[in-house]
């Protein structure tokens, strides 16, 4: 469960805010900074043994980076002598100083916070004069791991992420599937195994193709480690908005996951996890998005590929893309022979209705019957989803039937 007062008193950096801010813009300075603060105390206890790893291995001649990631014993490091504490030490230059912090981190760190697009918030805090005050209430905050476990820093992240999404009111429908919901379907694909995930030290993927702000892929963890905590669950993800790929990503990271797994793009067009199978898979894509933009790369799959690619089985018309993910979490399944696969994804009523026979929509859901791929399909109340009383529906998918 995440620390209520933890997340309270972070978020009270909102009061420094007020005023420069609107309030649907916070969450653009707080939850990057917690991620700035966290992965700071996650390193303090390995900082001087990396420092002179890298001076070693520069005199050496040699590529530091993987004695790096083995000193600090993480998915990544940071080469600089500072940290937040530190800069709190040079009131002028905090700026300065903070962007060379950020940027002596590894690769994939930075990735975050250029997604986040931090440097234009460290700009508009220093117009403000508020940049030294805000990074001083952080560096104030304890988040080392002895005393905030990587479970209970991934539930006060997940709160901050869900204040976020309450108070950005246009864009919280599109990122946040109810939490109902996600347990719902969590439940549904691990519910056969359950005798299989209570084994000591199994470990099973979970990918999430349109992974949002990772909460299917949270839920499912939390899912896993309340079931068997000796039980790894490697997840795994893409996602094409940059603010959301970035805050699913510091989650990832936050909570010990290898973040290279998470990546960013139009699944659609740039399936950035090529050749991969899952054991499980979650998907909630948008509800009738047109897929115009990536049609010619589609069309260019599915004509030159056939069933070897995602798209043999049919396109749907180009109003509504829904099915394209339905196909591609089917390329993403094990082969029955290897385990299999189980996948939730959650779709209006448009791929069981719209279409006549032989129509995109028809040869598609002809494929799926008669493979006998459905396990069920789970009507949802309406008015579940933000801004929308459309009918959804949660499809339950599996090649590995009794």
């Amino acid at each position: 469960m995440p620390d209520p007062n933890l997340s309270a008193f972070i978020w009270s950096v909102a009061d420094l805010l007020r005023g420069d801010y609107k309030q649907s813009e916070y969450g653009k300075v707080i939850l990057p900074f917690t991620v700035l603060r966290r992965l700071d105390c996650v390193l303090a206890s390995t900082k001087v043994a990396v420092l002179a790893e890298k001076a070693l291995r520069e005199a050496a001649g040699l590529n530091p980076e993987p004695f790096l990631l083995k000193k600090s014993a993480q998915f990544f490091y940071n080469t600089s002598p500072l940290d937040l504490k530190k800069l709190m030490g040079d009131q002028d230059h905090i700026g300065e100083n903070l962007r060379a912090y950020m940027q002596a981190f590894s690769p994939a760190v930075r990735d975050i916070f250029e997604s986040f697009e931090f440097h234009t918030q460290i700009d508009k805090l220093a117009k403000a004069g508020l940049l030294y005050l805000v990074t001083e209430k952080f560096a104030n905050i304890d988040l080392h791991p002895a005393a905030v476990s990587n479970a209970q820093m991934g539930g006060v992240f997940e709160e901050l992420i869900r204040k976020f999404a309450e108070l950005s009111n246009e864009t919280a429908g599109e990122h946040f599937t109810p939490r109902e919901v996600i347990r719902l379907m969590v439940n549904l694909i691990f519910i056969e195994d359950d005798d299989a995930l209570s084994k000591p030290g199994v470990v099973r993927s979970l990918y999430d193709p349109t992974a949002g702000t990772g909460g299917m892929l949270s839920v499912g963890g939390e899912h896993l480690a309340s079931h068997n905590p000796d039980a790894r669950l490697v997840m795994y993800g893409q996602e094409l908005n940059p603010e959301s790929y970035a805050i699913c990503k510091a989650d990832m990271l936050i909570k010990g996951q290898d973040i290279a797994n998470i990546i960013f793009g139009n699944t659609l067009s740039a399936d950035g996890l090529h050749g991969k199978h899952f054991d499980y898979m979650l998907s909630n894509p948008p509800f009738g998005v047109e897929w115009k933009k990536i049609e010619k790369e589609v069309r260019k799959e599915a004509e030159t590929q056939g069933f070897n690619g995602r798209f043999g089985p049919g396109l749907p018309r180009v109003s509504d893309g829904s099915l394209l993910f339905l196909m591609h979490l089917l390329s993403k399944m094990r082969p029955a022979r290897e385990g299999g696969s189980r996948f939730g994804i959650v779709l209006n009523g448009s791929p069981l209705f719209t279409g006549g026979a032989g129509s995109g929509e028809s040869e598609i859901r002809r494929y799926v019957l008669e493979n006998d791929l459905v396990e069920a399909i789970i009507g949802l109340p309406t008015d579940m989803f933000y801004n929308t009383g459309i009918s959804t529906y949660v499809w339950i998918v599996s090649n590995r039937k009794p």
